[in-house]
């Protein structure tokens, strides 16, 4: 019988129209884990969720709803955006996560730092990505990864300009088709971004079609967030990175 709470408590912060984090982290949490939401601001929801819109949300301010999520004395906080800190670049990524753990006591991964954390775990250094971005926010993300010690060596894009619903809308499917487009020969891994993206169904299928790891923005942070409190168990059906020990 799967046991929904003891263990720890994860708090996420979640922008406002995303529609598929909390299905994922319900799918996700390690047995015995329980987690809980509180929601973003700090865009438009009418307009595209260009650069300017998610660097928006990331400097966004977060005392309200950092707040309310301290009621439920979170072990990890999980910063839910990838593009909010893509598009302000690395170090403004580290600092948000410091300045959050700093403000509620809690252990803290961001998505997009996350991202990082996952893939120098599996020594992953040439990838492809995919992502249900504008192509400016796309550049920021590649950028934001060179610098991270990642290079980039195929990029896999919609091909039209996605609404806020419209990302979170995006079938399994078409995730899954993303992803075989974003493939090389000398990718290390695949890495599908944006943590309103339905990637989480599809990545064991990928990792099969594919024969590498595929790395997803919400795999990624609760793989941090289980190495950060030592829940080593592994998490099986949402690929490699989750069926290893985090030992």
């Amino acid at each position: 019988m799967t046991v929904s709470r003891g263990r720890a408590r994860f708090g996420v912060l979640v922008p406002f129209t995303n529609t598929n984090l909390e299905p994922d982290m319900a799918l996700l949490a390690p047995d015995g884990v329980s987690v809980h939401f509180a929601r973003l601001g700090g865009y438009d929801v009418d307009e595209i969720p260009d650069a300017e819109q998610m660097r928006g949300l990331g400097a966004s301010d977060l005392d309200e709803p950092l707040q309310l999520l301290q009621g439920v004395r979170p072990d990890v906080i999980f910063y839910g955006c990838t593009s909010a800190t893509l598009t302000h670049g690395p170090e403004f990524d580290r600092n948000l996560a410091a300045k959050i753990k700093t403000e509620s006591g809690a252990q803290t991964v961001t998505a997009a730092g996350a991202l990082v954390h996952s893939l120098k775990s599996l020594c992953a250094r040439r990838i492809g990505f995919a992502s249900p971005y504008v192509a400016a926010i796309n550049n920021m993300a590649i950028g934001f990864l060179a610098a991270s010690g990642i290079e980039t060596l195929t990029r896999s894009e919609i091909g039209e300009v996605l609404s806020n619903q419209g990302q979170g809308d995006l079938g399994p499917e078409a995730v899954f088709n993303l992803g075989l487009a974003a493939d090389h020969p000398e990718a290390d891994a695949i890495v599908l971004s944006c943590t309103d993206m339905r990637s989480v169904e599809i990545i064991a299928r990928l990792e099969g079609a594919l024969g590498k790891p595929v790395i997803s923005s919400n795999q990624a942070m609760v793989f941090q967030a289980t190495s950060l409190i030592g829940l080593t168990d592994p998490i099986k059906g949402y690929g490699r990175l989750l069926e290893r020990s985090t030992t």
